[in-house]
C-alpha cells in the first residue's frame, strides 16, 4: 500500500512520516517549498525521510511569496514574537497553503496509485489556522470522492490526519515512542543556524518537550 506524506520538515509532519509506515503504508514524501522565509526546514525533511528510508521523496517548488499575505511569505511582514495570540489568526497564516498541498498531494497520490495521504494539521496546539480544523478536512475528503477518478470509481484516496485531535505533548510523546529523531525535524519560523526560540511554532513546541520530560531538547 502506497500513501502520500505531506512533510514540511517540522515535528508535526514528521510524526504522521513514522505513523504512516507503522500503518503499514509504503510512503511516498511530499515536501513543498513555497517562498517561505528559509530552506532550514527543507533541509530537516530531506534528513527525516532518509531517517525512515523512504524511497521517493518529492520536492516541489511554487512561489506562493509572490502576492504574500503572510509573514512567512513576505519580507515586509515581521514574524510576531509576543507570545501566542488565541483570540485571533495570527499573521503567519499562509492563505490558501493547505489547499493548494493537499490538491498537489492528491495529485500526486492518484498518478502513483496511493490509497491515502497523511497530513500533520492539529486542530488543538496550533496556532489558529483554519485549515487545520475537522471541519476543513471533512469538506476536502469530500471534495476528494468528487473531483478524482479513483473518487469517481468509489475509491477515493483518504485523507488521514492521526495528530489532529492531539495536544502538542501528546505528539511529543508519539514521537519519542516512535524514536524519531526529534532533533533533526525544523518547526521554527525563522530560518538561521538554531530556532529562534521565541516565534509561535518555537513557543508551542518547547513547551510540549518539557512537559513530556524532555527539556534537554528544547531550542
Amino acid at each position: 500500500m502506497k500513501a502520500v506524506v505531506l512533510l514540511s520538515g517540522g515535528l508535526d509532519s514528521a510524526t504522521v512520516l513514522g505513523q504512516a509506515k507503522l500503518d503499514g503504508y509504503s510512503p511516498i514524501a511530499l515536501s513543498i517549498f513555497y517562498g517561505q522565509r528559509h530552506h532550514r526546514e527543507l533541509e530537516a525533511a530531506k534528513q527525516i525521510a532518509r531517517h525512515f528510508k523512504v524511497e521517493e521523496h518529492y520536492i516541489l517548488p511554487i512561489d506562493l511569496a509572490q502576492w504574500g499575505g503572510s509573514a512567512l511569505t513576505s519580507r515586509e511582514i515581521a514574524v510576531p514574537i509576543g507570545g501566542v495570540d488565541t483570540t485571533t489568526i495570527p499573521i503567519t497564516y499562509v492563505p490558501g497553503r493547505n489547499t493548494v498541498f493537499i490538491a498537489l498531494a492528491l495529485a500526486l497520490g492518484e498518478a502513483r496509485g496511493a490509497e491515502a495521504i497523511y497530513l500533520g494539521i492539529n486542530a488543538v496546539d496550533y496556532s489558529g489556522y483554519p485549515d487545520c480544523r475537522p471541519e476543513y478536512l471533512t469538506a476536502f475528503q469530500n471534495l476528494v470522492s468528487l473531483s478524482s477518478k479513483v473518487g469517481i470509481e468509489g475509491k477515493p484516496i483518504q485523507l488521514v490526519a492521526p495528530l489532529i485531535h492531539d495536544r502538542k505533548v501528546d505528539i511529543v510523546k508519539k514521537a519519542l515512542a516512535m524514536e524519531l529523531p526529534i532533533e533533526l525535524t525544523w518547526s521554527c519560523y525563522q530560518g538561521g543556524e538554531k530556532p529562534c526560540g521565541v516565534c509561535d511554532a518555537c513557543r508551542i513546541r518547547n513547551q510540549a518537550l518539557i512537559e513530556a520530560g524532555r527539556p534537554d531538547l528544547v531550542n
